[in-house]
């Protein structure tokens, strides 16, 4: 059976804000009205992290949008909600995320199976400086690939 892998939403400032190390993934508890929002990519992951609370992991400052014929069943757009990992990485994030001053970012949020899955990443975060050069070097790559197809 193909793994079909549908993205609801992208954190591309994850990749500007921070070094992705390794990366997990994890099922989402969501609602009625959330999933059917979600389906339709109305999730944003801007601002948003993951913490690890009591040995669970909680997705924070993650927006999904009300649904729209939700009317008073509708849930709340930035509610903490809970991600479902295997016990021994919750444990190995705990770890990580305690010790090493490692940060849990959301990466994207997909559909998977028919479920809606999100990946977290460890991230360290960059300074202004290292952005700057990330930046130069992307630039760098960028006008060496023109010169190339100019060449040929």
């Amino acid at each position: 059976m193909e793994n079909k892998i549908k993205i609801l939403a992208d954190n591309r400032h994850a990749a500007h804000n921070y070094y992705l190390m390794e990366r997990f993934e994890a099922g989402m508890a969501l609602t009625g009205t959330e999933v059917k929002s979600a389906r339709d990519g109305k999730i944003q992951l801007k601002d948003s992290y993951a913490e690890v609370l009591n040995r669970e992991v909680w997705l924070v400052n993650a927006h999904i949008s009300p649904y729209s014929h939700g009317n008073r069943q509708n849930h709340d757009p930035l509610r903490r909600r809970k991600l479902l990992l295997h016990r021994q990485e919750i444990d190995k994030l705990q770890g990580k995320t305690r010790e090493k001053g490692l940060t849990l970012i959301p990466t994207k949020v997909y559909l998977k199976q028919g479920r809606i899955k999100c990946e977290l990443a460890l991230g360290r975060g960059k300074k202004l400086h290292d952005k700057r050069e990330a930046e130069r070097n992307r630039t760098q790559e960028a006008e060496a690939r023109a010169a190339l197809r100019r060449r040929s």
